[in-house]
C-alpha cells in the first residue's frame, strides 16, 4: 500500500490520509488515521474491535466479490504496509472510500463511508446467518476531544447508530443500514487535563455534538445525498 496525495483530508483531530493499492489487478483505496498515543476507542470492527487503547484506524476498500475468510489478517497486513503496527482498528467496505463524508460539531469530528447496495431494517423476520455478510457497509469513525468512561463509550456507539439511521432516512433511504455496518468511537485517555465525561446519550452535551457530527458525515456520504 502506498500513499497518494489526498484531494481532501478530514479536518481537526480526525485527519485521514487517502491511500491506494493494487490488489488482484484492481485499484483500491483506504483511509488511514494516525491517532497516535493517548486515545481509547470502542469499535465493532473486525480488527481491533472491543474497547481499549488504539493508535490508528484504517478504513479499507475491498472488492465487491470479496471472499477472504481472514479479514482481520488482511487488514493487519494492509496496516503494516502503510507503516502501522501495534493496536489499531481496521474496518473494511466495498464502497469507494474516496467518497467519504465528514462533519464536525463543537469539537467532535466524524468521517463516514457509505455502501448501501445491500440494505434493510435491523428488525427483520428473516433468520440471521452465521459468518460474515458481504461487505457493503456504512463505516463511521468519530473522535471526541474529551475522555469518556467505559459506559459513556458504549453509550456513544448507540448514539452514533441512532444518528446514522436518522441520516439515512433524511437521505431518502427506507432502511436502518446494511448487514455489515461498523462504528469506531475514539476519545481521549482519562487523566491529565482531559475532561472525563460520564454520559454520551443524544441529549447530553457531548452526545448531542457526536450525534450531529455523525448525522452530517453519513448524510454527506450517502449516495445521492
Amino acid at each position: 500500500m502506498s500513499a497518494v496525495v489526498p484531494p481532501r483530508t478530514a479536518a481537526g483531530p480526525l485527519e485521514m490520509r487517502e491511500l491506494t493499492r493494487l490488489e488482484d489487478g484492481e485499484t483500491l483505496h483506504a483511509l488511514l488515521w494516525r491517532a497516535g498515543g493517548g486515545w481509547r476507542m470502542v469499535s465493532s470492527a473486525v480488527l481491533g474491535g472491543g474497547l481499549g487503547e488504539r493508535s490508528w484506524v484504517l478504513n479499507a476498500q475491498v472488492s465487491h466479490g470479496y471472499r477472504r475468510t481472514d479479514p482481520d489478517r488482511h487488514l493487519a497486513r494492509l496496516a503494516a504496509d502503510a507503516g502501522e503496527y501495534g493496536p489499531g482498528v481496521g474496518l473494511m467496505t466495498a464502497a469507494d472510500v474516496q467518497a467519504y463524508g465528514r462533519a464536525h460539531d463543537g469539537g467532535v469530528h466524524a468521517v463516514a463511508t457509505a455502501g448501501l447496495g445491500v440494505r434493510g431494517w435491523a428488525a427483520s423476520p428473516a433468520e440471521g446467518a452465521y459468518g460474515q455478510a458481504p461487505p457493503g457497509t456504512v463505516n463511521i469513525v468519530v473522535a471526541l476531544p474529551v475522555a469518556l468512561t467505559d459506559a459513556a463509550l458504549v453509550n456513544a456507539v448507540a448514539t452514533a447508530t441512532e444518528a446514522k439511521v436518522q441520516a439515512l432516512l433524511d437521505a431518502g433511504y427506507d432502511c436502518s443500514g446494511t448487514p455489515t455496518d461498523a462504528v469506531c468511537v475514539a476519545a481521549r485517555r482519562p487523566g491529565g487535563e482531559a475532561e472525563t465525561v460520564a454520559f454520551a446519550g443524544p441529549r447530553s452535551v457531548w452526545g448531542a455534538r457526536l450525534a450531529r457530527a455523525v448525522h452530517g458525515a453519513v448524510r454527506a456520504a450517502a449516495p445521492g445525498a
